[in-house]
């Protein structure tokens, strides 16, 4: 078992138990789905001044356009949206091209708890107890060449199954990438779970990028596709606003949108608002992979 430190989570902090599933009903649904994955009851959680948000919350207040543009329709939406089976393709610059079933994408790899706080860049936040995989150690069971200086993420494209994508909201399929060394990071995980149970399809089932030091919309949902590429992925806000979405897409509440403040954050859930946190609060950890680069210009 891998080992990975992030800072404690305060006991006032720790959601109580009545949210979360039995772990055994949990491991027969995943298993049901994605064969043999391993789930090591790992938790690894970061500091963090908010109790995380209650899994009603967080599965029924969702920014993923491919279904809605209302975050509250969303959940509705997606009710009957089928999980079974699943596939990802391997593309670009790795030795281990291929389409692969879900479970054998991640077999070997184990399941670990990671209380994340989440930052959109519409500037309201939740806390939340995510089940995934480490990123890194998938790239390492791909084996990417030395020419892969990037990694994109595509989600499906199905209009028939996201009603969402039946509009010119976006360009579709939704693609989001990152540089190898932030992918290579241990908070980036690949998310299969919420409060110990599978992730429902409101919230990127059955397969979600998670980086916490960046905004939201830099998680793609329902991946189908990763690619390594050498050259930097043309990612979807980017290409429908520039000005306003960039590539790192880094938490920076000294950077303001163009048409709002990022100063600070609405809570869901809560009364009030509190101050962000540069790279969301996890700067200890990540702000050495920007070392020099102007991050108003690298937005």
């Amino acid at each position: 078992m891998s080992r990975f430190v992030t800072p404690r989570i305060a006991p006032s902090e720790i959601t109580d138990e009545k949210h979360f599933w039995d772990r055994r009903t949990w491991l027969a649904t995943v298993g049901a789905g994605l064969g043999a994955l391993a789930y090591a009851p790992k938790r690894l959680s970061a500091q963090t001044q908010d109790t995380p948000t209650p899994y009603d919350t967080i599965t029924g207040y969702n920014n993923f356009y491919e279904f809605s543009t209302d975050k509250e329709a969303v959940r509705e939406l997606a009710a009957n949206f089928r999980t079974t089976p699943w596939t990802v393709s391997v593309e670009g610059e790795v030795k281990r091209p291929k389409k692969y079933e879900l479970a054998e994408l991640l077999r070997g790899i184990p399941v670990e708890e990671r209380t994340y706080r989440h930052r959109c860049v519409e500037a309201w936040s939740m806390v939340v107890p995510w089940n995934g995989v480490s990123l890194a150690a998938v790239i390492r069971k791909l084996e990417p060449t030395s020419k892969a200086k990037y990694i994109e993420f595509t989600t499906l494209m199905d209009p028939e199954r996201m009603p969402g994508q039946r509009r010119g909201i976006l360009q579709w399929p939704y693609v989001e990438g990152l540089r190898m060394d932030e992918a290579m990071n241990p908070l980036a995980i690949l998310v299969t779970g919420i409060y110990g149970r599978p992730v429902p399809a409101q919230n990127g089932a059955p397969l979600r990028l998670v980086v916490p030091w960046k905004y939201g919309f830099k998680g793609a949902k329902s991946i189908v596709k990763i690619r390594f590429t050498e050259r930097q992925p043309v990612t979807t806000w980017a290409l429908t606003a520039p000005d306003e979405y960039g590539f790192y897409a880094n938490v920076n509440p000294a950077v303001d949108h163009p048409r709002w403040s990022q100063a600070s954050e609405r809570i869901i859930g809560r009364f009030g608002r509190k101050e962000t946190l540069p790279f969301n609060g996890y700067a200890e950890q990540v702000a050495s992979l920007y070392r020099g680069m102007d991050l108003r210009v690298n937005f």
